[in-house]
């Protein structure tokens, strides 16, 4: 609902539980809005439909999950390299190789740290909930557009089955640039060429610089994340995604037994919110992290925190049977604090 409030017309994709009510909600609207809905004959050939139709600039997506994702990368790698926007929805199973269809966040170092070739990087975002998930794709197309690169949202099977209120709106209006770039029909105006192979000298460097420079103004003005109680805390509580809102009703819990203890959550995985890290990691030196893996992006909170900080994980992998609960999470922050 909404890539469709966004402007989305075009959809390409292939069926992987735990994603399928994507495409098969797109398949049943998209022809009354006269848009384009097909399911590809393979993830490889989904990908490179939304790469089609994002260099005639139009508004295009695919989702997947992980095993689809990661036949994807060589295109978004591609992309990223041709700068063009577009959406990429990975609700994320349990991995590696085909592992199973519960809830995972064991996608994050794919997602985050660019899981094709050459360094590249993709916006990448993390709703907690359904009404982030509509709010944060119509922000996806628009941030896709402004820094001309894919972006992906992930989400996880928690997310991606869960029923909860919505309350839709429309899109807001962001003044983005003019798509000067776009291929378009043959006519007498300039030629244009969207291409990431630079054969001069020098011109593949340059390209990988100015790449860099986007990058760095993401960073700069793009990090978004959540604070919870974290004035006076002396343990803070982070995570991502659904983890993060079993994180947050933990630490409701120990507030209400009088402990100090606050929340961060990361709503941007890339830009990760560095600063905002080392903002509390100077006055709370205890951070303890959740996430439904073994440990991903711990990795970048011990980068971004303060040098005396403890950083503490806690982790569970899909395949225990179950999430943690907010007891469990209580247990550990006790433990900690």
């Amino acid at each position: 609902m909404g890539a469709i409030e966004a402007g989305c017309r075009y959809y390409f994709g292939y069926p992987i539980t735990p994603q399928n009510d994507i495409p098969e909600f797109m398949s049943r609207v998209m022809p009354q809005l006269h848009g384009e809905f097909i399911q590809a004959e393979s993830e490889i050939a989904a990908i490179n439909m939304v790469m089609g139709a994002a260099a005639t600039g139009a508004r295009a997506m695919t989702s997947s999950s992980g095993p689809g994702i990661s036949l994807k990368t060589e295109a978004i790698s591609y992309m990223a390299g041709m700068e063009l926007p577009c959406l990429i929805v990975n609700i994320s199973r349990s991995g590696p190789g085909l592992g199973g269809i519960d809830a995972s966040q064991g996608d994050y170092f794919q997602a985050v740290k660019g899981g094709g070739h050459g360094g590249y990087h993709t916006i990448v975002i993390a709703p907690a909930s359904i009404q982030e998930m509509y709010d944060m794709t119509m922000h996806a197309f628009d941030l896709a557009e402004l820094y001309r690169t894919p972006v992906i949202l992930l989400g996880d099977a928690v997310v991606g089955q869960m029923k909860e209120p919505l309350i839709p709106h429309p899109r807001p209006k962001v003044a983005l640039p003019a798509k000067d770039w776009a291929l378009r029909g043959k006519g007498d105006g300039e030629q244009r060429v969207v291409k990431s192979l630079f054969l001069g000298e020098g011109e593949l460097e340059a390209h990988n610089w100015k790449l860099h420079a986007k990058y760095q103004q993401l960073k700069d003005n793009e990090a978004r994340w959540e604070e919870y109680e974290t004035d006076d805390a002396n343990l803070i509580v982070t995570g991502f995604g659904s983890a993060a809102r079993i994180a947050k009703t933990a630490v409701m819990m120990a507030r209400d037994e009088g402990l100090k203890v606050g929340l961060l959550r990361p709503i941007t995985l890339f830009p990760f919110p560095e600063k905002a890290f080392f903002s509390v990691s100077e006055r709370c030196k205890k951070i303890l992290d959740v996430e439904l893996n073994t440990g991903q992006m711990v990795e970048d909170v011990r980068l971004s925190v303060a040098r005396d900080t403890e950083v503490f994980f806690y982790g569970r992998p899909s395949g225990t049977g179950s999430l943690p609960t907010p007891e469990e999470l209580l247990g550990q922050i006790k433990r900690y604090l």
